[in-house]
């Protein structure tokens, strides 16, 4: 099948599946492929004239409209809708449905729901952002065993003022490496919220088949914070 991918941790799923994409975003990073724009700015011309047998994209990840102007041309588009950890699983079946593969279940480590380590998580900074609860990020963290300070919000992606934050008594913060690439420099900043740990941002934010092994690798991380 020719197969463009919208959207980088489907990419990552469809690669370990043995299915290569025809075409992928400038976020995908995979050297060797082609490119069509981004997650938000996708080349419509560009996609139309591969004539994919299908366009992966994801409500959350890429925006309705782009998906309209591919259906109106004619292009096949598959939209999952991922906002949590059990969403993964059906989501994966049906994209591999589509192309023609047999993905096995997989389990996600059970979470010490008496763990509990109350984290903040910026996702942005000038404006500061938070991951709210109705978010894929958050649904990891708590099947982690860590606490969300923002999961309460009913703004999935709320911009925060660290103030704020502090009076949330988070015991760390967990700093990733996307979409924002925090890095040593924005420590000082942060640990007026609490200490801080610079975490991958894909295991936060990148579902799929690295879903099961980005919680573990989580849930380790909370079990090493729970016992400092």
């Amino acid at each position: 099948m020719k197969v463009v991918s919208l959207v980088p941790s489907i990419t990552e799923s469809l690669l370990a599946w043995g299915i290569t994409p025809i075409a992928v975003t400038r976020f995908c990073e995979v050297p060797g492929l082609a490119t069509v724009g981004g997650t938000k700015n996708p080349d419509i011309d560009g996609i139309v004239a591969l004539a994919p047998d299908v366009v992966f994209m994801d409500k959350e990840e890429n925006r309705a409209p782009d998906a309209a102007s591919l259906e109106n041309a004619g292009v096949p588009v598959i939209a999952t809708d991922v906002r949590s950890v059990d969403d993964v699983e059906p989501a994966l079946a049906r994209l591999a449905e589509a192309v023609g593969v047999v993905v096995p279940p997989f389990r996600i480590p059970v979470p010490d729901k008496g763990r509990g380590v109350k984290v903040f998580v910026p996702i942005w900074r000038r404006p500061w952002m938070t991951v709210g609860g109705r978010t894929y990020g958050s649904s990891a963290l708590t099947a982690a065993g860590f606490v969300n300070v923002y999961a309460s919000s009913a703004d999935p992606y709320p911009t925060v003022e660290l103030g704020d934050v502090a009076e949330r008594r988070p015991a760390h913060v967990l700093a990733p490496s996307e979409p924002y690439d925090f890095k040593e420099k924005h420590r000082a900043e942060l640990e007026v919220v609490g200490p801080v740990r610079f975490v991958d941002g894909k295991d936060l934010f990148w579902w799929g088949v690295r879903t099961p092994g980005a919680v573990g690798r989580l849930r380790e991380m909370a079990a090493a914070l729970a016992g400092a």
